[in-house]
């Protein structure tokens, strides 16, 4: 059981215990999660601030909670900016590490895998683990052991984004016995999502810019020619 209310009356925080630590993640037992601000627990109910200054929150029952976790959760300006920050120190396009991050998790730092892959760009522990991630549901920690892993595979491949991807979703291993793409459909789909995903934001780049550069340079009615990729963008530089 649970309710949401819009105000907290006064003697409800004399009576609340001490709020505990901000931006959580309250797991109940039923599978549902409420993200929540701070916390009070009154007797067989635990109240979750949904907002800092407390006008809105949920009661649920306190023996329906199985545990609370942190929220590593970042609005999309902050997560463009770990993003892009982290593309740039390993010299790869942050539009390839957004296409595999949509393609991976499509933005969730919670992602789970039913394999167990973690994050935003799905790190197997012991990926993580080797790779110096200490916590792969933190955002800049996973884009960081991610983007270092792709950098890796492109290198060992020789900068071909087909295999890096291929090896990013099944494994190195798998890319290596059948000597490029593995026949799985999964990983042929995963491999076409984002290289299609990733060539999209190129020609779209590519077009805004030719579009702006001929609004400066040429008359009034005249057609501006619509930019077009084949195969797949430079990734990284080298």
């Amino acid at each position: 059981m649970f309710t949401v209310a819009k105000f907290v009356s006064g003697v409800a925080f004399l009576l609340a215990a001490v709020s505990l630590s901000a931006s959580d993640v309250a797991i109940l037992r039923n599978g549902f999660s409420i993200h929540h601000e701070r916390r009070e627990v009154l007797g067989a109910v635990t109240r979750l601030y949904v907002v800092a200054d407390g006008s809105s929150y949920v009661d649920v029952s306190t023996d329906q909670i199985d545990h609370f976790e942190k929220d590593f959760s970042l609005p999309p300006s902050a997560t463009k900016h770990v993003i892009n920050t982290i593309s740039d120190r390993h010299h790869l396009d942050p539009d390839l590490i957004n296409s595999v991050i949509h393609a991976e998790s499509a933005f969730n730092p919670r992602a789970v895998s039913p394999k167990g892959a973690q994050g935003l760009m799905q790190l197997m522990p012991g990926t993580a683990s080797q790779l110096g991630v200490r916590n792969a549901f933190d955002p800049h920690d996973n884009v960081e052991g991610g983007t270092a892993y792709l950098r890796q595979l492109l290198e060992q491949y020789n900068f071909d984004l087909i295999k890096a991807l291929a090896a990013y979703n099944a494994g190195p291993h798998r890319v290596q016995r059948y000597r490029g793409i593995p026949p799985y459909y999964e990983t042929r789909a995963y491999v076409a999502r984002i290289v299609r995903d990733f060539n999209r934001k190129k020609l779209a780049e590519k077009t805004s810019s030719a579009t702006k550069r001929n609004k400066t340079r040429t008359h009034p009615g005249t057609t501006v020619k619509q930019a077009s990729v084949s195969g797949t963008s430079q990734v990284a530089s080298r």
